[in-house]
């Protein structure tokens, strides 16, 4: 199993358990963003940057997935994109993405944008929380551990 993240919007936090998973396992990590990010020295983890432009990075993320791979984002299309290629789909604040609720989530993604149109004020994501951070961490070590 490889992880793709979904970098430019992955909180920094995240990023960084990620980093520790990669080295304490031995997990190829690819973070994947329109612009270059630190990472740390390590030949399980790697930076892949693509050109700037709505959806590239989704794109080369799900054109280099294979079933099995793992993949970190908040974007509800891509996670549905991932489900349907045979891949594992984790939101930063620790919920798994699956067959049985990535319709839902997606409609109410395409409600939601819809009364933004219309000018409804909806409010973005809340921060991180802390029980969201150890939700993440659980849920990638339990993935991580059936790996092997």
């Amino acid at each position: 199993m490889k992880i793709w993240v979904d970098a430019d919007a992955c909180p920094a936090v995240i990023k960084e358990t990620l980093f520790r998973a990669a080295e304490r396992t031995q997990t190829q990590v690819t973070l994947v963003a329109n612009h270059t990010m630190r990472v740390p020295p390590s030949r399980f983890i790697s930076m892949l940057t693509v050109s700037s432009g709505f959806d590239v990075a989704d794109d080369e993320i799900v054109k280099r997935l294979e079933s099995g791979d793992l993949v970190i984002t908040a974007d509800i299309p891509l996670a549905d994109e991932v489900i349907t290629k045979g891949g594992l789909a984790l939101n930063p604040r620790g919920e798994m993405y699956s067959h049985e609720n990535i319709k839902a989530k997606l409609n109410m993604r395409d409600f939601m944008e819809t009364m933004r149109a219309s000018g409804v004020q909806t409010g973005g994501p809340s921060a991180l929380s802390q029980a969201e951070r150890q939700a993440f961490a659980n849920q990638l070590d339990r993935l991580l551990a059936k790996r092997k």
